[in-house]
């Protein structure tokens, strides 16, 4: 569990290290995590062993080290960043992107978690748009 507290922090610092590249549908926190310990934890015990957990020191020792991160690793780290930067993207986007089918398809309808059930209820009826920015915020 501490571990993969671990790398989530260092998940966050990523942009600073490595670019994102490619698309792919976003990844629950969950299996980011799951991600880069079966990814990075070698790098990270191998490169930053005794290190004290929390304030950025993986992230900051991975960068320190970035010469010498494997390839996986690198790989893993651009995927995720990108997956959880598109996934926290579209939650934030979501109302502005749903608010025509809110509106056509959902009025009257009160509370967030009531008005995301029937946007997904009635997927068929709804934007592609709309659509999409559920699933990548991780909500279907």
């Amino acid at each position: 569990m501490l571990k993969r507290r671990l790398l989530l922090a260092a998940v966050a610092c990523m942009p600073m290290i490595f670019a994102a590249t490619a698309s792919a549908q976003t990844l629950s926190y969950a299996d980011a995590v799951t991600k880069l310990a079966d990814d990075c934890g070698k790098d990270i015990q191998k490169l930053c062993k005794g290190l004290n957990l929390g304030g950025g020191r993986i992230a900051d020792c991975l960068q320190q080290n970035a010469d010498k991160v494997s390839p996986t690793c690198k790989a893993s780290l651009a995927t995720v960043f990108q997956s959880i930067t598109q996934r926290e993207h579209a939650q934030t986007a979501y109302r502005q992107v749903c608010q025509r089918d809110m509106s056509k398809s959902c009025s009257g309808i009160k509370g967030d978690g009531f008005v995301l059930a029937c946007l997904v209820k009635k997927e068929p009826r709804v934007s592609k748009e709309c659509n999409q920015v559920i699933t990548d915020a991780g909500w279907r």
